[in-house]
């Protein structure tokens, strides 16, 4: 059980099965089968690394933002809301996991959505959200898992396909899908982009800069400078005893600044990870759909989208964080029962994503209003499942996503019909 929790859980291995499956499949000879298995495994491998690297810098803004900015509420982090589910719910968890990674591959072979979903840290996410909602709704264990499994299974394998259209206009083919479940979100991000149409060509990364900003050109110099000011406001708006707290020898006022620069360094190599591992399993996953589903494609995790607008990415994130700082003021002047508090690692990349799909379809304009929609839901739409998990003794963190959210939501619902 944990081999295959662990194995389902970590993409890295699970795509590095898939090439060694598909080069086989092709005959290739040993010598290519192993370097093209483990270029997969350690390109994969890289990108987490940039990935990890970027989160880890995020979450500490984002300690020093809620301090600097006495923001008191419900942190939009699915990471710890997992962790609590976990310790209650972990074998139901884990066999949900299990069994929708198995139901994708079913679906996918028998239905027209012909998504395989690989991004194993949001399947593990949804496992959670669908199993506590089952529970909490009082389904016995068994049917919990049967029920969880083939709703994952299904999601895995339909959900993408909502973002398809956007994808082979911002990737130029039908290779690849996104396997990230703020996929209801992405869909509506690129049709609100299609808004700005008459504006398509006026694009995120066609921006032409005054000579004194002409350093944004270059993507990470552009990201440099903008976390540089993100992060000192953080710091001095938490003051010296805050910072100091995390900064450990660093000295506060230099820590925003290596901070900054380590963010912009794990977006580097996040991207020589993608262009490592994605090269492989594009060509490795054409026997696996010739031979085994037919017509089928690999539903990636979304940085592997953002070298196609970069640009677009930090355009999505601003936007996307922006409306979730408006958010929390609606829901104190309204007295929400809590109060969403957005992390700034999901607003980077499911913002920064949801920019990508609109400025596919309506420009810079697109980039903005879609990933600012986005921001919105990601903040609002916890909302509606919180009185269900906190009953559950999840409290303290929540999971954001649109799409945990909207399914797990009408699941909740059709369920309370019951009662």
């Amino acid at each position: 059980m944990h081999f295959l929790v662990s194995l389902l859980s970590t993409p890295a291995i699970l795509l590095a099965v898939v090439s060694f499956i598909g080069l086989c499949a092709q005959h290739k000879h040993p010598t290519e089968i192993f370097t093209g298995t483990a270029k997969t495994a350690i390109g994969f491998l890289i990108f987490g690394v940039g990935a990890a690297t970027m989160t880890g810098a995020l979450q500490n803004f984002n300690t020093m933002f809620t301090k600097g900015f006495h923001l008191v509420g419900v942190i939009a982090s699915p990471e710890a809301a997992t962790a609590l589910a976990q310790n209650k719910y972990g074998f139901i968890v884990s066999m949900t996991l299990i069994s929708g990674f198995v139901m994708n591959l079913v679906f996918a072979r028998i239905t027209p959505f012909k998504n395989v979903f690989f991004t194993g840290g949001h399947s593990l996410f949804f496992a959670c959200v669908l199993a506590l909602v089952l529970k909490a709704n009082g389904i016995g264990n068994t049917w919990a898992i049967i029920i969880g499994g083939t709703l994952l299974g299904f999601m895995s394998a339909f959900l993408p396909q909502l973002c398809q259209p956007f994808m082979r206009k911002i990737t130029g083919g039908d290779f690849q899908a996104i396997g990230h479940f703020n996929m209801i979100g992405y869909a509506l991000s690129g049709l609100l982009g299609g808004i700005f149409k008459k504006h398509a060509d006026e694009t995120t990364e066609n921006i032409k800069f005054p000579k004194w900003l002409s350093f944004f050109k270059d993507f990470l110099m552009g990201v440099a400078f903008v976390m540089l000011i993100l992060f000192y406001v953080a710091a001095i708006a938490a003051g010296k005893t805050e910072v100091q707290k995390i900064a450990g020898t660093v000295d506060w006022l230099v820590f925003p600044l290596i901070q900054a620069l380590t963010f912009t360094a794990g977006i580097s190599i996040l991207m020589t990870g993608v262009r490592m591992f994605l090269a492989e399993i594009t060509a490795a996953f054409v026997a696996i759909s010739d031979k085994f589903i037919p017509g089928s494609r690999p539903a990636l995790d979304v940085p592997t989208i953002f070298p196609f607008a970069p640009t677009a990415v930090l355009v999505g994130f601003l936007s996307s964080y922006a409306a979730g700082l408006i958010a929390i003021v609606i829901m104190v002047i309204f007295h929400f029962p809590m109060v969403i508090i957005p992390a700034a690692h999901i607003c980077f990349f499911s913002g920064g994503t949801a920019g990508i799909f609109g400025n596919s379809t309506g420009g810079w304009r697109g980039a903005i209003l879609g990933s600012f929609v986005v921001g919105l839901l990601l903040a609002f739409l916890p909302v509606l499942l919180y009185p269900t998990l906190s009953g559950l003794g999840i409290t303290t963190s929540t999971f954001p996503n649109v799409d945990y959210n909207v399914v797990g939501s009408l699941l909740n619902g059709f369920l309370h019909l019951f009662h």
